[in-house]
């Protein structure tokens, strides 16, 4: 039974000697776009985030990196008794530093782990309007956590790869400017609702 163990291991991490060297640098990032209506509530949401990526790596198979980016959530109710329109809205700007560590597994196909520090610092917004009035309130916000995320990380050629991460464990601080008090949120998950994938164009030395 060892034998077979150690077989195993030795297919899985021992076929290639191939790594990313030192010194190369990549681009890649994170666009996203989705929109709901329910037409049973009239109600809309809409989710945009953009967050280009730049890595290097500082070691064979180790590399930093920043992303920085813009956030954007809103959702839109209409009230059919009041004909009252409520909209509530998130705008950020994020910023997310990384370390991601890589194993090689075959000549083209790497998994990795990612520490990030993810901050996010924006304002949510409320507008209330209708027949008889029109107001809004606003508050300020700052996010900062700290995630650990696996992925996977295909190279189609010397240039292009497909990239995926699988779930997230981490910590997150949410605290509004003008309130003392803060919220704490920890993220524990391997499942399919974390999965996120995303394409990488690697300046190859």
């Amino acid at each position: 039974m060892k034998k077979v163990l150690l077989a195993g291991a030795i297919a899985l991490f021992g076929l290639s000697n191939a790594q990313i060297a030192k010194g190369t640098t990549y681009v890649s990032g994170q666009v996203g776009y989705s929109s709901t209506q329910d037409n049973n509530t009239d109600s809309k949401v809409e989710d945009f985030t953009i967050v280009p990526t730049v890595g290097y790596f500082v070691g064979n198979n180790v590399a930093v990196g920043l992303g920085v980016g813009y956030a954007n959530s809103s959702t839109t109710t209409t009230s059919a008794l009041t004909n009252v329109e409520t909209k509530l809205s998130t705008d950020a700007f994020v910023v997310a530093p990384f370390v991601r560590k890589y194993w090689t597994v075959g000549e083209k196909f790497y998994i990795f782990g990612q520490l990030e520090v993810p901050m996010a610092f924006g304002k949510d917004k409320a507008e209330y309007s209708g027949t008889a009035s029109q107001f809004n309130t606003e508050s300020k916000f700052t996010s900062i956590g700290v995630n650990v995320k696996p992925g996977l990380d295909y190279f189609l050629n010397k240039n292009w790869s497909i990239e995926a991460t699988i779930g997230e464990f981490g910590y997150n601080n949410f605290k509004y400017k003008d309130l003392d008090k803060s919220t704490d949120n920890f993220n524990f998950g391997l499942n399919l609702s974390s999965v996120t994938f995303g394409v990488k164009y690697v300046f190859a030395k």
